[in-house]
């Protein structure tokens, strides 16, 4: 049963082209879906978190950690009465508009976009489910719903407006420009916070990301059960194992310490909403989005032990001595296939030439040009490079 503030399917703003409604799915159940088919959903599959996507089977990429953040965006929507359809869409579709090679690849392009509009990787998700998904007889992209896009926007906040982060969205700078394409088209009010459901989606993709870093992290060989026993939330969670199973060999005691630190941190989210909601009594889903601050987030507590955590794996992961190389060798990937494909678009293939041939200014070339690099995976981009560069 949803809440009186939950997102009501029927209550949809509707889609950019009207459609008739599915027989058997909700409108957000048809987006989640959509998502799922698309093809940025698929090429997920071959994008990284951390480590480049040939370094081992066993890593994260941007396709299991989506799969788990819906998991636990669906649990959290579930135990609060929220829409888990549309908690579960946002939280497939929060990754699609990343580059290859991970945060590495983003910053690479965010500098070579700067003269051009600028890249950003919420903003170039929506470009994909609005424009650069090519499968429809009747429009392009997804056609997905106005609460769906707006989670995609705004799942980390407002935009524009008293209430943006100002070390993400300054005052003083524009909107980047494939959210601003989206927003003439269909206001996604970006002075507000989003849904309830896209902030659950938002704080899954935290818990996701502090639990399999922590696991990838130690399977990599860069910390150990060890240096974690050291940190709060870890720490205690290590002690509880070893408290009820002695002598558990390594694998399973690290699996059962951080499958705590999963629950610890579910539970968390789910015990503050609560108390936030009762005490809030929104009561419609517009309500969560006037308000002045997130309604769903971490304890302060909580989220002050996180940040230690968060703290330890940047500097022992993230920024990791073999980490390091790796984010060089890429850096110049990138940024040796932009400026030869901005130089050179008769590179590009077939299919992306007609567009090609309609740019009549440098930053509609170089959009181009983004649209394609962004969308490679880490195993095309490093074949492109080798190909292109070897053959030089």
């Amino acid at each position: 049963m949803l809440k009186p503030y939950a997102s009501q399917p029927m209550e949809t703003r509707g889609r950019l082209f009207d459609e008739t409604l599915s027989t058997f799915r909700s409108p957000f159940q048809r987006d989640r879906d959509r998502i799922i088919h698309s093809s940025a959903f698929r090429r997920l599959k071959h994008k990284t978190q951390v480590f480049v996507e040939h370094e081992g089977d066993y890593y994260r990429t941007r396709l299991t950690h989506s799969i788990e953040v819906a998991q636990v965006a669906r649990t959290i929507a579930g135990a609060l009465g929220l829409n888990e359809g549309l908690a579960e869409a946002i939280a497939l579709a929060h990754d699609l508009g990343h580059s290859p090679f991970g945060h590495t690849g983003e910053d690479a392009l965010v500098d070579l976009m700067a003269p051009y509009g600028g890249f950003d990787h919420n903003a170039q998700a929506l470009r994909i489910v609005t424009k650069l998904e090519k499968h429809y007889a009747n429009f392009d992209g997804l056609n997905l719903t106005w609460e769906s896009l707006e989670g995609i926007a705004k799942h980390n906040g407002p935009i524009v407006g008293p209430y943006a982060d100002p070390k993400k969205h300054p005052a003083d700078a524009p909107v980047p420009y494939a959210l601003a394409e989206v927003n003439d088209r269909f206001d996604l009010e970006l002075h507000t916070f989003a849904s309830a459901e896209a902030q659950v989606a938002a704080i899954a993709d935290d818990v996701a990301y502090n639990h399999h870093d922590l696991h990838d992290g130690l399977r990599a060989g860069l910390f150990t059960a060890d240096d974690l026993m050291e940190l709060p939330l870890t720490g205690p969670a290590y002690e509880e194992v070893d408290r009820l199973y002695p002598d558990l060999d390594p694998n399973r005691r690290n699996h059962e310490a951080l499958r705590r630190i999963f629950g610890y941190m579910v539970e968390d989210v789910i015990a503050i909403a609560n108390n936030r909601l009762a005490s809030a009594m929104p009561e419609t889903a517009q309500d969560i989005r006037e308000m002045d601050r997130t309604i769903i987030r971490f304890s302060k507590p909580f989220f002050q032990n996180l940040k230690a955590i968060k703290s330890f794996l940047f500097n022992r992961m993230y920024r990791a001595p073999s980490v390091v190389v790796e984010r060089k060798r890429v850096t110049k990937m990138v940024n040796g296939l932009f400026p030869l494909f901005m130089e050179k678009p008769d590179l590009l293939p077939q299919e992306w030439r007609a567009e090609v041939d309609l740019a009549k200014t440098d930053t509609e070339l170089a959009r181009i040009v983004l649209d394609y690099v962004a969308g490679m995976t880490d195993r095309f981009a490093i074949q492109e490079y080798e190909r292109l560069f070897d053959a030089k």
